[in-house]
């Protein structure tokens, strides 16, 4: 590995993990760099517009090369592509919206989004980042990955009083998704909201993502409405999976699992 290319990749991570804008003393203390290395290496990534530099403050924040990036990542994604028609019937279809999310390192990133089909005002949230445990998309992607284990030995952190963090019973509930053939957050991201998320599948038969219905929990968790939604995102799971080219034997209710 080349050091530098890690180092600059290291500055570029920790201005993306959630504090806007940072100074050179709180990105050296982060990543574990000199001062003047770290000053040298901003600089460098400032010339490419890979990061800014506030005038008022001196302190640095991630920069519009980023954003074309992010911009040609999805634009790139055969999952991304391949889902827009399915997210789309999903969402008619419960009345509900759709997610379709991918794991990065231990978060799942959202790469579509279809909104509730209604009228009410709603957040586009392509392009956030939630940590696996929190999320229905991440528990059923983590349930057929064989990154599974080390995901677990994470120190993982509670986002709400009803985030599940501890191995045992994040065990149980991969376990249970590989059972059903889908996931349940119930308000561990985020209080009143819930999703039901099933995994999809790629050419190679590796888990490739998962999509999942999304809402306030009332709805998604109704007991009149959770085994119609449940159905609806495996069957979107399993038709994706298979437009993905994934093998029937991967597919979780496929006629030869």
């Amino acid at each position: 590995m080349i050091q530098s290319v890690e180092r600059a990749a290291l500055i570029l991570k920790v201005l993306g993990s959630g504090t806007p804008r940072l100074g050179v003393t709180e990105i050296a203390e982060r990543v574990g760099l000199a001062k003047p290395t770290v000053h040298g290496l901003l600089r460098t990534l400032a010339a490419c517009e890979l990061v800014v530099q506030d005038s008022d403050t001196g302190k640095y924040a991630l920069g519009p090369a980023v954003l074309q990036l992010g911009n040609a990542y999805l634009e790139g994604s055969e999952l991304r592509a391949r889902s827009l028609l399915w997210a789309d019937s999903l969402a008619q279809r419960v009345n509900e919206a759709v997610w379709i999310g991918t794991l990065s390192g231990s978060r799942v990133i959202v790469l579509h989004h279809v909104f509730r089909p209604d009228d009410v005002v709603q957040i586009l949230e392509v392009g956030a980042a939630i940590p696996w445990h929190a999320c229905a998309l991440g528990h059923a992607i983590a349930a057929h990955d064989p990154r599974g284990g080390e995901l677990l030995s994470d120190d993982l952190a509670p986002l709400t009083g009803l985030t599940r963090t501890g191995r045992d019973d994040l065990e149980r509930a991969l376990a249970e998704v590989r059972r059903r053939g889908y996931a349940v957050e119930d308000q561990e991201a985020a209080l009143g909201d819930a999703g039901v998320a099933a995994p999809v599948f790629s050419r190679d038969g590796s888990v490739a993502g998962a999509v999942a219905v999304v809402g306030p929990v009332e709805r998604v968790l109704d007991p009149a409405r959770r085994e119609d939604i449940a159905l609806a995102v495996r069957e979107t799971a399993r038709a994706l999976s298979r437009d993905l080219g994934a093998p029937r034997s991967a597919v979780p209710g496929g006629p030869a699992a």
